[in-house]
């Protein structure tokens, strides 16, 4: 099959595309045909060996995909059968023709959500969902602030605040992204390039801030956030991707009555070495079909920017490094 494959954490750069040999089937997974991967800010951390998932080397990116069951180990319990269309979430090896996968991080597709779409269930919807209804526990008529609402969490983001009843009001940068953002159902869009965020949100919400921040971005943002977020707020720190961990202040944290939630989905999925026990695990089964339900009532549209073949996977990097994607730019084995 072709892969991406790194053999030295680095850049973008320092990643082949070229054959390899097949995955093994392991006791308790399942082989997929991989029709499309997803590409995530999170790659570029990990092909730099800076995410906290890891991998040992030599190592092929990618943690969503949609394909075909080509294969299931002897020893899985499942209702999947071979041919059924799917997603999947995996710690590694999703940039590839095939992908094994731990069988519960499984999940069939409903029929008319393709492949490209499915990616961004398993890892990007799964998150917002997790973070929002789990952790946070967003209830009918609050107020959610969502940053980075352009790119692919953030859409999600948005689609799940508005599906679960909050007002939602949503940062991104430049005119292109504010209308997508709308587009997208946000109620409120501000350009944070107009000059920050926390005067409007605060205007929006006639002074008391932010019931909710779901923030992929941390930083000043995160910074920022402190300060127009409502008494007995909730604040959803779920990546960094202007490249700066921020430190909280805890006189605020106490002032506020804040919570500040932390949420790794691999977790969840069992990526790693600190896990979920049994019980969370049976949720993610009940969270991927609740998701599905909000897609097939048309709550959720599974934004893709676009699609490039596999070999074209430099450029798909580099288009997410650059900030300038929309929604999910996904990956087509040849």
């Amino acid at each position: 099959m072709r892969a991406v494959i790194g053999r030295r954490f680095g850049g973008i750069d320092d990643l082949v595309y070229e054959d390899t040999a097949p995955p093994a089937l392991a006791p308790g997974t399942i082989r997929v045909a991989v029709r499309a991967a997803g590409v995530s800010f999170a790659n570029l951390l990990f092909i730099a060996g800076k995410h906290q998932n890891r991998p040992s080397i030599p190592f092929i990116p990618g943690t969503e995909i949609g394909g075909i069951v080509s294969e299931i180990a002897p020893d899985v319990r499942t209702t999947l059968k071979v041919g059924d269309r799917v997603c999947a979430g995996l710690p590694s090896g999703g940039f590839a023709g095939e992908a094994i996968v731990d069988a519960a991080n499984v999940f069939p597709i409903p029929d008319r959500l393709g492949f490209e779409g499915a990616t961004l269930f398993p890892t990007i919807y799964a998150t917002a969902y997790a973070g929002l209804k789990w952790r946070a526990d967003l209830r009918p008529g609050e107020t959610l602030l969502v940053h980075g609402a352009a790119g692919a969490s953030g859409l999600a983001a948005v689609e799940i605040g508005r599906a679960l009843g909050a007002t939602v009001i949503a940062t991104a940068g430049g005119a292109r992204k504010v209308a997508a953002v709308k587009d997208y159902g946000a109620d409120h869009a501000i350009d944070y390039r107009d000059g920050g965020f926390r005067d409007r949100v605060l205007d929006i919400t006639e002074g008391r801030g932010a019931d909710v921040v779901f923030d992929p971005v941390g930083g000043d943002v995160f910074d920022e956030s402190l300060r127009c977020v409502a008494p007995l707020g909730r604040l959803l720190p779920i990546g960094f991707a202007s490249g700066r961990i921020p430190e909280i202040p805890a006189n605020i944290v106490l002032v506020k009555n804040l919570t500040v939630i932390g949420l790794y989905w691999g977790f969840y999925m069992a990526w790693g070495k600190s896990k979920a026990d049994a019980a969370l695990r049976a949720r993610v089964g009940v969270l991927f079909d609740e998701l599905f339900s909000l897609f097939e009532a048309g709550k959720l549209r599974a934004p893709v920017d676009r699609s490039l073949p596999l070999s074209k996977f430099a450029d798909a990097l580099r288009r997410v490094e650059s900030r300038e994607v929309i929604g999910k730019i996904v990956l087509l084995p040849e």
